[in-house]
């Protein structure tokens, strides 16, 4: 055994107490679901790729259960592109006519899911990957109107209206990871896309999660600090939320992320977060870190463990 210089003991020493720093997250969460919606560059980036995949594969291993939800926007634009076909949006929804919705579902569950659980499965963990339709997991029905009740017709393109959480329980709660595609099924057997921002806050709902993680490109809801710098705030009751957005200090794209999260911890998930997918092992730095990196949503201030500052 290689003698250890002072400065290398040091180091052993101080990756000792950041796994006692996590110890009581791991007891919390033991046995408990976290679903993570997996996006943004953390999609395209393979050294990124490869960090998540680590994360979720150590999360299972020490006996978390992570659900996994994917989006794939650009992997479905490029195989539209390479067609030929132009792809339009409406109010932050592809407009999914039945030969896009091929394309899509085709993207989504042959490729992008697929490769999600390759990487998963090469990292040691047991990955299993679903979409809506199987076990009819994903119910749907097509959306008619847009949020303020006017007339709308974007295609097939589903509104939830059940989980069916028996196969992800039966998956999770076992020895699998399940991966799932955005896709749902219809009253007749159609297929619906579905923004996988949704997919993830209903699973995680449905399965009443005790987390959901959002990946993202951006670092969390930041304010401004006394000298001037721009700081991540790091917990937000639902109090603070609706202070922060009369303020301005959460406006565009940020209150609808915002919100979601608030919605999923009133309907029964103990905590959500939005953290920036672009730092690598994102997952385990806010997970088991007292700090943590981004910007997590409670609807009340309770600690898991006696000393937990949040």
């Amino acid at each position: 055994m290689e003698n250890l210089s002072v400065s290398e003991i040091k180091g052993v020493i101080a990756k000792a107490e950041i796994l006692i720093e996590a110890l009581p997250y791991i007891q919390s969460l033991a046995g408990k679901t976290v679903v993570i919606k997996y996006g943004g560059n953390a999609m395209i980036n393979e050294e990124l790729k490869n960090h998540v995949m680590e994360d979720i594969t150590l999360l299972k291993y020490i006996g978390i259960n992570p659900v996994l939800v994917h989006g794939g926007g650009p992997d479905i634009n490029a195989m539209l592109d390479r067609l030929g076909i132009v792809s339009s949006f409406s109010g932050g929804l592809r407009v999914t006519d039945a030969q896009t919705m091929s394309i899509a579902q085709m993207v989504l569950v042959g490729k992008t899911n697929k490769e999600i659980v390759a990487r998963l499965n090469q990292n040691g963990a047991k990955a299993i990957g679903i979409c809506g339709i199987d076990g009819r997991l994903i119910e749907c029905e097509k959306i008619t109107a847009d949020h303020a009740g006017k007339p709308l017709d974007i295609g097939f393109v589903g509104n939830i209206v059940r989980i069916n959480t028996r196969v992800l329980e039966m998956l999770a709660t076992d020895e699998y990871i399940p991966v799932v595609a955005p896709v749902g099924i219809g009253p007749n057997g159609e297929s619906y896309n579905i923004n996988a921002d949704t997919v993830a806050a209903e699973i995680a709902a449905a399965l009443k999660a005790e987390k959901l993680m959002t990946l993202t490109d951006v670092e969390g809801v930041k304010i401004r600090n006394e000298q001037g710098e721009d700081v991540v705030i790091s917990t937000l009751n639902e109090q603070e939320i609706h202070d922060l957005i009369e303020r301005g200090v959460i406006s565009g794209g940020m209150i609808p992320k915002i919100m979601g999260c608030l919605d999923t911890v009133k309907r029964g998930v103990g905590r959500a977060h939005i953290i920036d997918g672009r730092i690598p092992h994102c997952l385990l730095l806010e997970i088991f870190t007292n700090k943590g990196i981004g910007t997590m949503i409670t609807r009340e201030r309770k600690p898991y463990y006696d000393g937990e500052r949040i």
